[in-house]
């Protein structure tokens, strides 16, 4: 079934027979709005003959991203809030995040940034845009860690890596660069020496966040794919998206986890999944969410222990949300601490104002 183009077309779909053709023209309108980037390293790892396999739910489109709840928003997580300049986002005293390009080797059907990513997407950051993002950051001595993220920042070529990184390392306050990515799993072979080499700058401590949400993503590409970069002295931590129909069940998230662990990967955060436009389809309630995460604990080593977070919504930052960490209200919603002590409610209830 693997071929040798990504996939970007609802007829490709078709071709590879992960859609039937009853489908076609519902999902170009879906397509129509919501990138979609298939490698075929992606595509390997589907069971077309299975009609609920978790690889192609977090994919293949559905025509349920045409529903758009009153809670969603273009900007779920808050970004544009705390985003000072073009390609900065600024919300924690000690970090930032430099979304250097819009673009990903795939498109994931929950992304939270689905809005601004792809070709119809934000692009990337020009030449003056960058200068002016790195002055931002040289003019703050508290920024300690920069987030490369987007985007996947693994998709730019290892002399754009490498000049970003030459730059960063010209600024002495900043300690700690970390890539998010999915490249290792969705495109093993980019995970070269060039681009390791780009990864790398004196002075500073790289990590690769690297996101997965099913242990059938870590094969042996992947895992060979992470090895070259652990062994090359580039630290790694996970981050997962608690799924509907991918991996809401505690054997199969305990699975990922080991397997992140085997692979010499820290588990670190296991989101909820944000208010994008068109995912209610993949959201748990976090009640469902909290007694996952409870269900690991005592069953799986504490290595194998993520922080489930959310993020809330308006751009107030990560809650942890594990059990008794997120409170019930009178109303059926839930409050939440943002890290200044605040409280907020969840889901924002300003959606239900005329």
């Amino acid at each position: 079934m693997t071929g040798l183009e990504t996939i970007k077309t609802p007829e490709a779909l078709l071709e590879a027979g992960l859609i039937e053709a009853d489908a076609l023209e519902s999902l170009r309108a879906v397509t129509q709005r919501y990138a979609l980037a298939i490698t075929p390293s992606v595509t390997g790892l589907m069971d077309s003959r299975d009609p609920h396999d978790p690889i192609a739910r977090q994919f293949v489109p559905d025509v349920a991203e045409l529903i758009q709840l009153a809670e969603e928003n273009d900007d779920p997580i808050g970004d544009d809030a705390h985003s000072p300049v073009h390609g900065i986002v600024h919300r924690y005293p000690d970090r930032v995040l430099l979304k250097a390009v819009h673009v990903c080797p795939v498109y994931c059907r929950f992304c939270f940034r689905r809005e601004m990513v792809g070709p119809q997407g934000n692009g990337m950051m020009t030449p003056e845009e960058l200068d002016a993002a790195f002055d931002y950051i040289k003019a703050r001595p508290a920024i300690w860690e920069v987030i490369l993220t987007g985007g996947d920042p693994l998709v730019l070529s290892p002399r754009r890596l490498s000049d970003l990184m030459k730059r960063l390392r010209d600024i002495p306050h900043v300690k700690i660069v970390r890539f998010h990515t999915r490249v290792p799993v969705v495109d093993p072979d980019r995970i070269d020496g060039a681009l390791i080499d780009a990864l790398k700058a004196s002075g500073k401590t790289t990590y690769v966040a690297l996101h997965a949400n099913h242990a059938r993503e870590l094969g042996e590409e992947a895992r060979c794919a992470s090895a070259r970069l652990i062994d090359a002295g580039i630290a790694m931590v996970s981050q997962t998206v608690l799924l509907k129909g991918v991996n809401d069940d505690p054997a199969i998230l305990a699975e990922l986890m080991r397997a992140f662990v085997e692979t010499r990967i820290k588990p670190y955060y296991l989101h909820h999944p944000d208010l994008a436009p068109g995912t209610s389809h993949f959201r748990l309630t976090i009640e469902e969410g909290q007694r996952i995460v409870s269900a690991l604990r005592g069953h799986v080593s504490g290595l194998c222990q993520p922080t489930y977070v959310l993020d809330i919504p308006g751009g107030h930052g990560k809650a942890a949300i594990g059990r008794n960490a997120a409170e019930k209200t009178n109303g059926g919603c839930y409050s939440v601490s943002d890290f200044n002590g605040n409280e907020h409610i969840y889901p924002p209830q300003a959606f239900g104002s005329d």
